[in-house]
């Protein structure tokens, strides 16, 4: 499966170059969401576990369901020592998990990935009666100021399928269709990161999209890059800016 495979040779840049998510975001979960310390989530498309490991931060049971085999492993690595934590091989499609087994689900960057039909399918078998389902995307923002408009273009000109990838391409109103009716909330919330040169090509190279050193979009990107960057670099760092855009309700 090309999905599968996508970030294989990506997990080191997608470990330490990827944002986090904001603390407000979380709280939220805990405080209107109702997560809680009893708990049990499966976090699908968990990735490293960058979601997984807030989680359990708050003393919640965390199911990391993950098709790719480097990046279970990383979030193994990095949550392991964890009791509250347990990865597994699985995907949207296709858990493994029990009917019935979660209080909620979470999908951090990953639904876009997913077939929006048999996810719904499995979503409900595995989850309890009133569970819900929350989505968070970590939207970078590609416009606002000269540097984050200059890496929109250059993801443009060099990047691998990346109109097709991008989130963006899941309208709200499709969003709205994947929940039960009127039961999707929406709340939006602010994280930035500053990057030197060696962290932006890090964190441009952790997406899915971005040409690998064999391709030949590689060297022609990293070279406009580093121009970019040092157009607009301050104190020797550039600025990405970010909404999570997070969703949730009942299915």
């Amino acid at each position: 499966m090309v999905i599968k495979q996508s970030f294989s040779n990506k997990v080191r840049d997608y470990v330490k170059y990827r944002p986090t998510y904001p603390s407000d975001a979380i709280d939220y979960l805990y405080d209107v969401v109702k997560l809680d310390e009893q708990s049990t989530v499966a976090d699908i498309g968990a990735g490293t576990g960058k979601l997984s490991e807030l989680l359990v931060g708050r003393g919640t049971t965390v199911i990391a369901v993950e098709p790719n085999l480097e990046m279970r492993v990383a979030s193994e690595q990095i949550l392991g020592h964890e009791p509250h934590f347990h990865a597994v091989e699985g995907s949207a499609e296709s858990t493994g998990l029990s009917n019935d087994s979660v209080d909620f689900i979470v999908c951090a960057q990953a639904f876009h990935w997913f077939d929006r039909s048999a996810t719904q399918l499995e979503f409900k078998r595995i989850l309890k009666e009133n569970g819900k389902v929350i989505l968070v995307w970590n939207t970078r923002q590609t416009n606002g100021t000269p540097f984050l408009e200059g890496l929109e273009q250059l993801l443009l000109n060099y990047g691998m399928n990346y109109a097709e990838v991008n989130h963006k391409n899941i309208s709200e109103n499709e969003l709205l269709s994947f929940f039960k009716e009127n039961t999707m909330e929406k709340s939006v919330f602010k994280i930035e990161q500053l990057f030197d040169f060696e962290g932006l090509c890090g964190r441009v190279m952790s997406s899915s999209y971005t040409p690998m050193p064999e391709h030949p979009n590689y060297d022609p990107l990293i070279e406009q890059l580093r121009k970019l960057f040092n157009r607009y670099e301050k104190n020797g760092k550039v600025t990405f800016i970010y909404e999570t855009e997070l969703f949730w309700g009942e299915i």
